[in-house]
C-alpha cells in the first residue's frame, strides 16, 4: 500500500472513528465522493444489505477493521473516478490558508458561535451537530489562488470542519465556491462585513450550512481560539 493512501486511511479513519456516529460519517465519505452503495458493497466483497445495515446504524457499530475495509474500498474507487481524495491530504497553498488545524476533541457547533461572537445567519437546525477541524483562509486570495481540484486542499482531514473567510466583501464569493464544490464544510464563519448578501444565506440554506458572521474584532484571534479547543 502507497504511503499516500495508508496516510488517508489514517486521517479518514481517524475521523470517523473520533465521530459519535462512525457509520453516519462513513456513509457522508461515501455520498461525498458519489459513490454508490452497490459499487463499494462490490468492492468490499459484501452484499448491498450489509453495507446498508451498517451505514443506517442496524448492526452494531463498524469496528476498526471494518472501518479501515470501507476506507480502502472507497480509496480505490476514488483512483478511478479523479483522486479527490489524495487532493485533500496536498499541502495547503499557504498564501491563502492562514491556518488549519484539527481539534483535541470534537466541538459542538452552538461551541463554535459563542467563542467566536458569532451571529447566525442560517443554519439553526444543525447547531447540534458537531465539527473536528478548523481551515482560516483569506477570502481575496482563496478565490484567486485556489480553483478546480486546489480548493479541496481547505478541507484537512475532514470535511465536518468550520471555515472562516477573512477580509470578506459580502460574502457571496466564498459560498459560490462552496456551492460548486464536491466537499461541503459543516459551518462557515464570515469575517470582514457589516452585512451579507442574500444570496450567499441562501447558498448556506440549500447546502445545509451553518452560515454566521463574526464579530471578533480581529482575524488572528481565531486562531488563538481554535487551538485551546
Amino acid at each position: 500500500m502507497s504511503s499516500i493512501n495508508e496516510e488517508l486511511i489514517s486521517k479518514i479513519g481517524g475521523s470517523v472513528i473520533a465521530n459519535p456516529s462512525p457509520s453516519e460519517a462513513l456513509k457522508s465519505w461515501r455520498k461525498k465522493l458519489s459513490i454508490k452503495q452497490v459499487d463499494l458493497a462490490k468492492v468490499m466483497k459484501i452484499s448491498p444489505s450489509v453495507l446498508s445495515d451498517y451505514e443506517s446504524g442496524r448492526r452494531p457499530s463498524p469496528g476498526i477493521a471494518f472501518v479501515k475495509r470501507y476506507i480502502e474500498a472507497l480509496i480505490k474507487l476514488d483512483s478511478e473516478r479523479g483522486k479527490f481524495l489524495e487532493r485533500l491530504i496536498e499541502s495547503p497553498d499557504r498564501p491563502a490558508i492562514l491556518d488549519i488545524g484539527e481539534f483535541s476533541r470534537p466541538v459542538s457547533a452552538t461551541d463554535i458561535v459563542e467563542l467566536v461572537e458569532g451571529r447566525v445567519l442560517t443554519g439553526e437546525p444543525y447547531l447540534d451537530k458537531n465539527v473536528y477541524g478548523y481551515t482560516i483562509l483569506d477570502s481575496i486570495r482563496t478565490i484567486y489562488s485556489l480553483s478546480g481540484f486546489d480548493f479541496y486542499k481547505i478541507f484537512g482531514a475532514t470535511t465536518e470542519r468550520v471555515l472562516v473567510f477573512t477580509k470578506v466583501g459580502l460574502g457571496r464569493s466564498p459560498l459560490v465556491a462552496i456551492r460548486v464544490s464536491q466537499f461541503k464544510p459543516r459551518m462557515v464563519i464570515l469575517h470582514g462585513p457589516k452585512t451579507v448578501d442574500k444570496m450567499a444565506v441562501d447558498l448556506a440554506e440549500r447546502e445545509q450550512i451553518v452560515l454566521m458572521l463574526s464579530l471578533l474584532p480581529r482575524e488572528e484571534d481565531f486562531s488563538r481560539l481554535f487551538k485551546k479547543l
